[in-house]
């Protein structure tokens, strides 16, 4: 008789197990689902103010891309900005500092009061071996999550370099969570004409950019859930 309690209990308790099993992983998928529904509306229901904005900057022409699309932009509504860069990128933040010095000069505002500038570990640096890139990738992972945590954007604005990876990522979790919710704006380089590169491509493919933009007619065909807006720059 124990015997038989015993099993009968057991199998109650395995019953329960995957009952709750099967409620968590459907409570997931439907914030998953939510999340990535509501992503293409950033901005709709929010009142006309300042947002905190994250702005991702990158080697190369990513940068002078990012400034040029910066300099379009209400700057008054984008406030405060945060500039982040790679921990190696030293010349992104000189130029992101100097373009916010031409903004306080215009406005007599001082730099200091709309603007940040931060690092981040780079997950991999250019010729770097892939079996070390394991360890740096999950400092960088650490990194942006306690970046993330400490600035919650309500807005990130990226257009290329892996450093945005993580951020946009953990972006995305946060809105899953419940944490926060941050309207991720992506701009495709100029120099991306017949195919997006791989940031692109996963934060397209994945549905984790709100509102995703290129700059070559013939990638909005291939890609229709871009927005095409000329050239840039």
């Amino acid at each position: 008789m124990e015997k038989g309690n015993g099993c009968c209990f057991s199998i109650m308790a395995s019953s329960a197990t995957i009952t709750f099993f099967l409620i968590g992983i459907t409570i997931v998928v439907c914030r998953v689902l939510y999340a990535m529904y509501w992503s293409s509306k950033p901005l709709r229901k929010r009142a006309p103010q300042p947002v905190s904005t994250l702005i991702v900057l990158g080697s190369g022409g990513h940068t002078a891309e990012m400034l040029n699309v910066l300099s379009v932009l209400q700057k008054d509504r984008f406030s405060p900005r945060i500039y982040i860069a790679a921990a190696t990128d030293y010349m992104s933040l000189q130029k992101a500092h100097l373009f916010e010095n031409s903004l306080a000069d215009e406005t007599g505002v001082r730099a200091e009061k709309t603007a940040q500038f931060l690092q981040i570990y780079r997950s991999r640096e250019v010729g770097q071996s892939y079996i070390t890139s394991v360890w740096t990738t999950l400092l960088a992972i650490v990194n942006a999550l306690q970046l993330m945590i400490k600035i919650r954007p309500q807005v990130i604005i990226c257009n290329g370099p892996g450093t945005c990876i993580p951020l946009c990522a953990i972006a995305f979790l946060f809105k899953i969570m419940g944490i926060r919710w941050s309207s991720i704006f992506y701009v495709e380089s100029i120099a991306r004409v017949k195919r997006l590169s791989l940031s692109g491509l996963l934060l397209y493919k994945l549905r984790i950019a709100d509102e995703f933009f290129v700059q070559w007619p013939q990638l909005q065909r291939k890609y229709p859930r871009a927005h095409y807006v000329g050239c840039l720059m």
